[in-house]
């Protein structure tokens, strides 16, 4: 496959990553200020919201084992591009139903595009290196998403709120051209799963295979380490740095090394392999937890190289482990289901850091922007990710054996 159709493959990664930064990150803020809703009514709407959201996960996975995944995919996007639109320009009076409603319109739309769009590229790439970079191509657009959808609120409007609203009106062009080169350059399998198995016994056929069940403890483990300081940033930045307003460039640049990064990593596992290239990038993200429990009150430059360091290793992080499952989806005949199972653990990974370090920090004393238990920020920001880290390291190099896969 020529260099061109992976690129315009990955393209639509872009405005499905666009999307979930405002998902995650503006919407309760959004709803809280804009549409004035009580805080615990719109937490348990999000919370309830994203458990249904998780759970539907291997269920869309097995759908998508059963239908062409292309035709899934392009009929998830309307309802995902309708449901963002409609979550981001609510009306005056009934809030909570419309907050509700559209967020599992978007959802829905969101993670059934999602699963089939990485089954797709199970059936796209031929062999693990293609598959490699498909996933890496994916990714990388992915981040640029991510990105754009962070810098345009303050360009589209003086308000931040007044931003995030017009940002729900770039999604549906940006879908459509993005659409229209995935599907118009990209040719591929769109065949459906020869076995079709029932949901509970595919489910149990993909978690009976030992190589799989241990690649998703490494990145169920790899996961938390990465989900917890993605949880505490905003705090770590404000409290202990206490360069609130560095926050955004710093992300920016996080995210950014970790696009620039895709290409070294896709070229090292063709040198090294995926599992030996994810290790150097485990060791590098390691390096960069030590480093983050040493800074402190100002020091903005040295966690800048922190970020970047990071974001370097955040490129593997994306690209490797997901290509290595897209290679077991194949060797099974389901990848949909596999990646079903997959989004579910990711899910769950950004559940768990929330629900694991914001009670543990409450426990030790840290109150938000009050100066004290900055050592239990420090400690739950750097060290408890350090720890997750290694362990998935270890991990990682114990099973080396069974999750290098070439074909």
């Amino acid at each position: 496959m020529s260099d061109g159709r992976v690129l315009a493959y990955g393209l639509l990664g872009l405005p499905l990553a666009f999307a979930a930064l405002p998902l995650y990150v503006h919407v309760p803020r959004f709803y809280a200020e804009t549409a004035g809703m009580e805080l615990a009514l719109l937490g348990g709407i999000l919370l309830f919201a994203r458990l249904l959201d998780a759970g539907i996960d291997p269920w869309l996975g097995w759908l998508a084992d059963r239908v062409p995944r292309p035709a899934m995919l392009g009929a998830a996007l309307l309802p995902f591009g309708a449901g963002f639109v409609a979550l981001l320009n609510p009306p005056a009076g009934y809030a909570a139903g419309w907050l509700l409603g559209s967020l599992a319109l978007t959802y829905l739309g969101f993670s059934a595009a999602t699963v089939a769009y990485q089954a797709w590229g199970a059936d796209v790439g031929p062999d693990s290196a293609l598959r490699t970079r498909l996933t890496a191509a994916r990714e990388g657009f992915g981040l640029l998403g991510v990105v754009l959808a962070a810098a345009l609120p303050a360009m589209l409007a003086a308000e931040l709120d007044d931003g995030v609203a017009r940002l729900s009106w770039v999604l549906p062009p940006l879908l459509l051209a993005a659409a229209l080169a995935t599907f118009g350059l990209v040719r591929g399998s769109a065949a459906r799963s020869p076995v079709a198995r029932p949901l509970w016994p595919g489910l149990r056929h993909a978690l009976a295979e030992p190589a799989f069940r241990r690649l998703l403890v490494v990145f169920a483990a790899n996961g938390i380490a990465a989900a917890l300081p993605a949880t505490l940033f905003l705090f770590f930045v404000a409290d202990v740095l206490q360069r609130e307003s560095a926050s955004g460039p710093l992300l920016a640049l996080y995210f950014l090394a970790g696009a620039a990064s895709l290409p070294g990593w896709v070229r090292l596992s063709a040198r090294l392999g995926r599992v030996r290239a994810w290790l150097a990038s485990m060791a590098l993200a390691m390096i960069a937890f030590a480093g983050a429990s040493l800074v402190g009150d100002g020091d903005l430059v040295a966690f800048g190289l922190i970020c970047l360091f990071s974001g370097l290793a955040l490129g593997a992080d994306l690209a490797l482990p997901a290509a290595i499952a897209a290679d077991m989806g194949r060797r099974q005949a389901q990848a949909g289901t596999c990646f079903g199972i997959w989004n579910f653990v990711a899910k769950a990974n950004l559940a768990l850091a929330a629900g694991l370090s914001l009670p543990l920090l409450a426990g030790l004393g840290y109150v938000p922007g009050s100066g004290e238990g900055l050592t239990a920020l420090t400690f739950a920001y750097a060290l408890l990710p350090l720890a997750f880290k290694a362990v998935a390291a270890r991990l990682l190099w114990r099973w080396r054996h069974d999750l290098e896969i070439r074909s």
